[in-house]
């Protein structure tokens, strides 16, 4: 019985590095022929996404996707991470039990809120309020997707980092405190310290929540192919693919394009996850 569930877990773990590799295989194959055809520089550092242009001769620079995507998940990410931190931290150390189960339960609910209706209450409440609020001709723009991805990235944070605050060992609360620390100063100085893998780990899904969202982001950043600019009408490289899909021909330049788009997320997202894990490792030996 042991030898079976030995190899159950094996295959499992097989299988989640074969999907993993499967489509890092894919979209390797089926992204590197358009960035040959159009050219590595033209394609990450061409300011100009025309693919179905007539009158000129058709662009595929993606570099307003790239800068848009860098800076919608730096601006969610400055926003949303000290927010989520500073909640775990009171869910774990301050706040009483009846109040903590109350804001457990908005978190959970937080959580299970489909995309779309982030992007659908984006839409109807955010939008006119930043086209009012700093007189815009639209308040479909960078800014109202940052806070949409700040608000969606929450959950992800708070939950994970609780849990790496509550794993700290006791010892260390009781050690600092009998010191003559305060309270804070020991949830801040000691206890946080000591989670802070757990804490980069939270990070690092509110960065890959923020990078890989599309859908509310389409309804709520105006989706236009321009450089970025916080009160500009911007696309991200996740709605560019999203948008663009469904009527690029099969086999053309346009639809082989969106996979290289494809391919740039993916190699974007494991670059972060590389930089923050190489991080916490030299944190960890230091």
């Amino acid at each position: 019985m042991e030898l079976f569930v030995h190899i159950v877990f094996l295959l499992c773990g097989i299988v989640a590095v074969a999907f993993v590799l499967f489509i890092s295989i894919y979209l390797i194959i089926s992204g590197l022929p358009a960035i040959r055809t159009i050219g590595l520089k033209d394609f990450l550092l061409g300011e100009v996404w025309a693919p179905t242009a007539t009158t000129v001769e058709p662009s595929y620079g993606i570099l307003p996707f790239i800068l848009t995507s860098v800076y919608g998940t730096a601006g969610a990410v400055v926003i949303g991470v000290p927010v989520g931190l500073m909640t775990a931290m009171f869910l774990a150390k301050v706040a009483p039990p009846k109040a903590a189960a109350v804001i457990r339960t908005a978190v959970e609910l937080l959580a299970g809120i489909p995309s779309v209706v982030y992007g659908l209450v984006g839409m109807i409440v955010l939008v006119p309020l930043v086209q009012n609020t700093f007189g815009l001709s639209s308040g479909a723009c960078l800014l109202s997707a940052i806070v949409v991805l700040a608000i969606m990235i929450l959950p992800s944070i708070i939950n994970v980092s609780e849990t790496a605050l509550r794993a700290v060992p006791k010892e260390y609360e009781e050690a600092s405190l009998a010191l003559g620390a305060t309270q804070i100063e020991t949830d801040f100085r000691v206890i946080l310290p000591a989670a802070r893998s757990g804490v980069a780990t939270a990070v690092v899904l509110g960065v890959g929540r923020a990078i890989g969202e599309a859908m509310a982001i389409i309804m709520v950043a105006g989706n236009v192919a321009n450089m970025p600019g916080l009160f500009t009408s911007v696309r991200f490289l996740t709605t560019a693919i999203a948008s663009e899909m469904s009527y690029a021909s099969y086999g053309s330049l346009q639809r082989n394009a969106l996979y290289s788009i494809g391919l740039v997320l993916f190699l974007f997202i494991m670059l972060i996850n590389v930089l923050l894990n190489v991080f916490i490792k030299r944190k960890k030996e230091a």
